[in-house]
């Protein structure tokens, strides 16, 4: 029995206007820094045709990523509300491409721009075999002191009450004709926001690896620890961190190369160095496992994995062939792709927008133990 299961950041699903444009520039977009608005009200109503227009393009490309995903279960993150992933599937992914999904599942989280973590399933897999929710459980609650997680490099930018996810760690277990999968659904904390400047990465890290231990905790207490390498369950979402990526080096007009670099240390560490569970992206080849493209001028560009599904060792060993597939179709025209990898993009696709992310849709096709 085999199930198609994905995971995509489909970046700002959004029912609301941001109008602190209007007061910060650093907040304003491009396009209205071009014209002279004379007013707060002239503004908003700017904002809101602008934000409308370019939303209806960046939705078509964000279904059309979907559809070509062909998921059963598709975890998704930066979702605004319930009312906007019910918009989204219903007049995009349904109307547009004919392929919906009935069932959806979000709790809201703890993001302050109030993006969550959100599911859509099918009634059934492509293979006819009836997907039931059995529980959903949302951890957003969970605190350092809750799991004694806090430590001396937490105590710089946290308190020991602070919750631990930055948005959730959403925990469905589900029947799937006759088998059983427990899923993991998690957007880690982003690479920003550092103190002292320092590099963002390095500098957040401590909080993704709370987050990264937080789920192995909440896995290892539900089956038990000697049990839970036996167990089906799966871990998906933006993980907002890397093991290894690819450096690109050089410029439209000089060309490209592409160097693989392994990073030292990674959050994701806490779940691979012991075989707590399996990156199945590394059954791709070392330059086509990227998700996302990063560029902060000509002089700083690699392509890096940060959208991951993670399987069981148990899972992973009884599916030693699934390979997962890499979506990158709705990718903006400013990604550099290494060579052998270009991809036909969907048609409007802009230079840095319309884009249906600057995230790859990830979706592995697997069976059930």
């Amino acid at each position: 029995m085999s199930l198609r299961l994905g995971t995509f950041n489909i970046e700002n699903l959004m029912t609301r206007f941001d109008f602190s444009g209007w007061r910060n520039q650093l907040r304003q977009d491009r396009v209205l820094r071009l014209f002279e608005v004379g007013s707060k009200q002239e503004y908003e109503q700017l904002e809101q045709a602008r934000l409308i227009a370019e939303t209806d393009d960046t939705r078509q490309l964000s279904a059309l990523a979907i559809a070509d995903a062909d998921a059963d279960i598709l975890c998704l993150q930066e979702v605004d509300n319930m009312p906007a992933l019910q918009a989204f599937e219903y007049g995009y992914l349904y109307r547009m491409v004919g392929n919906g999904y009935l069932q959806k599942f979000l709790v809201e989280g703890n993001d302050g721009r109030g993006i969550d973590v959100a599911v859509l399933m099918r009634e059934e897999t492509r293979s006819g075999q009836k997907i039931e929710v059995l529980d959903v459980r949302s951890h957003a609650m969970l605190t350092y002191q809750d799991l004694d997680l806090f430590n001396d490099e937490l105590a710089l930018t946290s308190r020991p009450t602070d919750k631990i996810f930055k948005r959730d760690c959403l925990e469905l277990n589900l029947k799937i004709g006759d088998k059983r999968l427990s899923l993991y659904v998690v957007h880690f904390k982003s690479m920003s926001n550092a103190r002292d400047n320092k590099d963002g990465r390095i500098g957040t890290m401590a909080l993704r690896i709370a987050e990264a231990k937080a789920v192995r905790h909440i896995i290892e207490k539900r089956f038990g620890t000697e049990n839970t390498g036996r167990m089906n369950f799966a871990i998906c979402g933006d993980m907002n961190d890397y093991q290894e990526r690819v450096k690109v080096i050089g410029t439209r007009h000089t060309g490209y190369r592409f160097e693989p670099v392994t990073e030292e240390m990674s959050a994701l560490d806490v779940f691979s160095h012991d075989d707590f569970a399996h990156n199945v992206m590394t059954r791709r080849g070392v330059m086509d496992r990227w998700t996302l493209h990063h560029a902060r001028g000509p002089e700083e560009q690699h392509l890096c994995q940060l959208d991951y599904i993670w399987l069981s060792p148990a899972l992973a060993q009884h599916n030693l062939a699934a390979v997962p597939d890499v979506i990158r179709n709705g990718q903006p025209f400013r990604t550099v792709f290494p060579p052998g990898q270009e991809v036909e993009r969907y048609p409007r696709i802009g230079w840095d927008r319309p884009k249906a992310s600057d995230h790859c849709p990830v979706v592995v096709e697997f069976n059930l133990r």
